[in-house]
């Protein structure tokens, strides 16, 4: 990775790409090359795939950056031979034979974040609960449109177990918001501790991405440099 500037950024559920906006221009302004991934949410594996697809695309490798349960793709898709480093940004990283929702049933999420089930077998955040669960950090308007806007998930998902657990091959770091109230932040902090990723704690809610795009993009920047000097080293 020593000549590589790629980032490649994974949404999560309820959400879209267009949320790493901040980050992007954070990182483009310092030399990144940032891609970002458009997940289906149909499926893990269909993420999975989309994930694949746009870390082909890259000249050279990438660190692949996962939000929410991003970081479950990341940690699925994550064992590609193009991807340097991960970086989980209050993000999931369950081991192989776990899913998302049995890391859920381990720390539950707080009890301001409610998903609204839908008969077709995808589901929503409560749009009642939406700012408090979800974006508390947010300004009502950004709030408002955050959940008019978002995309629903399979809720099969939450049970499909990864097959590849790419933190346990390769270096890691974790941006935790300490005022998460989607993912429990004592969740966020023991799988950041099992994966032995070097961890940053923000004050910020969930959509720590949007409301602390800076913060989050010094860690990439960080994770990217200590790729590329490891990668010159062992060169050496």
């Amino acid at each position: 990775m020593s000549n590589s500037k790629n980032v490649v950024l994974v949404h999560g559920a309820f959400a879209d790409g267009s949320g790493w906006r901040g980050v992007h221009d954070e990182l483009t302004s310092r030399g990144y090359r940032v891609t970002i991934v458009q997940n289906p949410l149909t499926s893990l594996a269909d993420d999975a795939a989309a994930t694949h697809r746009i870390l082909a695309r890259q000249q050279g490798s990438s660190i692949l950056v996962g939000h929410s349960y991003g970081g479950t793709v990341i940690t699925e898709a994550g064992d590609d031979p193009r991807v340097a480093g991960l970086v989980y940004v209050s993000a999931f990283a369950p081991d192989v034979g776990e899913s998302t929702g049995d890391q859920l049933a381990r720390i539950p999420s707080p009890p301001e974040f409610v998903i609204d089930p839908q008969p077709d077998g995808y589901g929503f955040v409560s749009l009642e609960h939406f700012r408090a669960g979800f974006a508390a950090d947010t300004t009502e308007a950004d709030a408002a449109f955050l959940a008019d806007s978002q995309v629903p998930i399979a809720l099969s998902i939450f049970g499909t177990p990864v097959t590849h657990a790419a933190w346990r091959s390769k270096p890691s770091w974790s941006v935790i918001a300490s005022d998460d109230r989607a993912i429990a932040p004592a969740l966020l902090r023991q799988m950041a501790e099992r994966s032995g990723a070097e961890t940053v704690e923000v004050a910020a809610s969930h959509v720590i991405y949007i409301t602390q795009p800076r913060a989050v993009a010094d860690v990439i920047d960080r994770a990217a440099r200590a790729v590329s000097q490891s990668g010159a080293a062992a060169s050496e």
